[in-house]
Formats: C-alpha cells, sequence, structure tokens
C-alpha cells in the first residue's frame, strides 16, 4: 500500500509542476504577443528605452536615433559607427515615444551609457 502512496504522490507532484510550467509560460508568451500587436497595430506608446543617438554640428545637433535592444549591443554599434564616421555618438536611457518598434521622438534623456 505504502509504494501506491508513492507513486500516488509522485503523479501528484509532476501534475503540479507541468501545471506550474505551463502557466508560467503562458504568461510570458501573453507579453510578447501583446507588444507583437502593439507594434503591427502601429499602437503610439511612451517608454524608458536604450537609444543610439547621433549628433551633427557645432553646438552638436541630434540628428538621428536608434532603438537599441541592450546596452552592449549599443555601445557596440557606436564604437563602430564612432570609427567610420566623424560625427558623436551617445548610447543612452531615454524616455521616447514609440511606435512600430521605432522612435518617433524623443522626450527626455535619463542616462548617458558608459
Amino acid at each position: 500500500m505504502s509504494k501506491i502512496k508513492i507513486v500516488f504522490f509522485l503523479i501528484l507532484g509532476f501534475v503540479f509542476y507541468k501545471g506550474y510550467v505551463a502557466f508560467t509560460n503562458f504568461e510570458i508568451g501573453v507579453s510578447d504577443r501583446v507588444t507583437e500587436l502593439e507594434e503591427k497595430a502601429d499602437f503610439e506608446r511612451q517608454g524608458d528605452v536604450i537609444a543610439l543617438m547621433m549628433y551633427l554640428g557645432d553646438p552638436p545637433e541630434l540628428t538621428e536615433h536608434l532603438l537599441v535592444k541592450n546596452e552592449s549591443k549599443c555601445l557596440e554599434m557606436k564604437q563602430i559607427a564612432e570609427e567610420t564616421s566623424f560625427a558623436y555618438y551617445e548610447c543612452a536611457i531615454v524616455d521616447a515615444n514609440l511606435k512600430g518598434g521605432k522612435i518617433t521622438s524623443i522626450n527626455q534623456e535619463l542616462k548617458v551609457l558608459q
């Protein structure tokens, strides 16, 4: 009888584990799908993102900006751009308006990344 109870508890534990994994994967999948739908619908939103910004002129004036996924990618792109151009580049966390996965305007520069 005790072997049956042990097998029952193992099966019950496995069912709870699979339920937990399915629930957490569902939550992650929903947030990804919401982001994807917002981009497809050209829904404009505001948020803090990492941007690679290009400044030209004297005094420097912002002429271009690019949405970047993470800090290391931004710094890598900045280094390559500075080697091939005479413009001043800066990686920063900015408060920006986003539409379709692109920055439409920058409201405020929050922190410059080094």
